[in-house]
């Protein structure tokens, strides 16, 4: 049996006239329309059941692979941001010591790399943004970390 419902309306409809009572045949042919009827119910039910829980169970390992991922994350942002923050530390030492010195040619130098490092993101390293958007609308795409 397929995983998809058939949709199609096949059988016999059963009918009786009014002044008449139903046939011994037209009564089994009944009871076997309800038959089959309630297992093909069944058998749908079934079916059904069984995709939600396939579903349910998708949704559960997709949710696991987000979380996994949002703690790699986390996990690259606190490093790439605690060696930003060692970066600009030491551009700041530098800048207090070139103005404490009267050097000009030094603070223009600490300015333009403290501009610099700031225009920089994290992740501008692994690539375009957009590429990534594109990557998380796959559900083939592998993601290597």
């Amino acid at each position: 049996m397929s995983l998809e419902p058939d949709h199609s309306l096949t059988g016999k409809i059963i009918g009786v006239a009014k002044d008449q009572a139903p046939s011994a045949l037209q009564g089994f042919e009944a009871l076997t329309s309800i038959v089959d009827a309630a297992r093909e119910v069944a058998e749908i039910h079934e079916v059904e059941k069984t995709k939600r829980t396939q579903i349910r169970a998708i949704e559960h390992m997709e949710v696991s692979r987000i979380k996994a991922a949002e703690s790699v994350l986390k996990a690259y942002f606190d490093s790439a941001f605690a060696e930003r923050r060692e970066v600009f530390e030491g551009l700041f030492e530098r800048m207090d010591r070139a103005l404490d010195s009267g050097d000009p040619r030094m603070v223009t130098e600490v300015v333009n790399a403290v501009v610099d490092v700031a225009k920089k993101s994290p992740l501008a390293d692994l690539g375009d943004l957009g590429q990534i958007r594109a990557a998380l609308g796959d559900p083939d795409h592998v993601w290597e970390l």
